[in-house]
């Protein structure tokens, strides 16, 4: 019964702001306190997308996962907007669910609403994201780049309003310095941030290249990727890389440039392992059902 009464009240607001005569545009109009951070049921197609949303990619196996919930449960947590016109909304956070409730067939979605300038939605968004996503590390480096670009904030004032430690932002915004090619690789998931962290050091972008694909071909830690790194600053011969796991060299090895070319191939991390004997295995990651017949899709040609 609560919750009925919750959905109701929702939905008479929302009456409330399609009236004309009631049209709120500031916290000083009449009518603001009963609108403003109160959850009001908003038609989807009154809700425009944040321009300012950092996230760039979306898994369709996830949205499809949250739309199956919301059509069983409804959307559990209300999204935030601001109001920008008469019926019209801007998306502050909660992208995932409008687009899972778009696909599950939804017409309205639970709000709060809110009343912000550019600079107010663009901190929202960002800090919105930043906390409760798993936005990869280029993402949240660009967010925090956008945050000190857009809102000329300096790395300790942007760690107060994330509630980062200066150093933490430093490094991410660092990430953003490597060669394109070794970002889209952190995205992707062929490295690691620490990878990339360890790559940095290197100011040659034709060298970070090099070393990038040394990493990805032979799937090495980032601790043998430090060593790399090293290496490289003091001049000295690579370091040998740890005997494969017979104890024993390997009878012959799988040259670079075909790994790479797997790599590429598959569009994922391939790993291939040879023992002492000649024998061994080739391992190709998916992330979803979709990607897996990406994969098998490949392989049948």
């Amino acid at each position: 019964m609560k919750a009925m009464k919750k959905q109701a009240l929702g939905r008479g607001l929302s009456a409330l702001l399609k009236d004309p005569e009631n049209d709120i545009k500031s916290v000083e109009d009449k009518n603001a306190d009963k609108v403003v951070g109160n959850i009001i049921e908003l038609e989807l197609d009154a809700i425009e997308i944040n321009p300012f949303q950092p996230r760039t990619n979306f898994n369709e196996e996830s949205l499809r996962e949250l739309s199956t919930s919301i059509k069983e449960l409804g959307v559990i947590q209300p999204i935030t907007v601001r109001k920008m016109d008469y019926n019209k909304y801007q998306l502050i956070s909660g992208e995932r669910r409008l687009r899972a409730s778009k696909l599950a067939g939804l017409t309205h979605i639970p709000a709060y609403i809110r009343i912000a300038n550019d600079n107010d939605s663009l901190v929202m968004a960002l800090v919105e994201n930043i906390q409760r996503h798993d936005l990869d590390p280029i993402e949240i480096a660009l967010s925090y780049q956008r945050l000190m670009d857009e809102i000329q904030l300096t790395q300790e004032q942007m760690s107060d309003r994330v509630g980062k430690k200066r150093s933490t932002i430093a490094n991410y915004l660092r990430l953003l310095k490597l060669d394109p090619v070794i970002q889209t690789g952190i995205r992707d998931g062929f490295i690691s941030m620490g990878h990339g962290r360890a790559i940095i050091n290197i100011e040659d972008l034709d060298a970070q290249a090099d070393i990038y694909h040394k990493i990805v071909s032979e799937n090495l830690s980032v601790r043998e990727t430090e060593a790399l790194v090293k290496s490289y600053h003091e001049g000295t011969p690579a370091p040998a890389l740890p005997e494969n796991k017979t104890g024993a060299a390997a009878s012959f090895e799988v040259p670079n440039d075909e790994r790479l070319l797997m790599t590429s191939f598959f569009g994922a991390k391939v790993d291939v392992k040879v023992d002492a004997k000649g024998k061994g295995k080739i391992t190709i990651p998916f992330r979803s059902e979709e990607d897996f017949n990406r994969i098998l899709k490949l392989i049948k040609g």
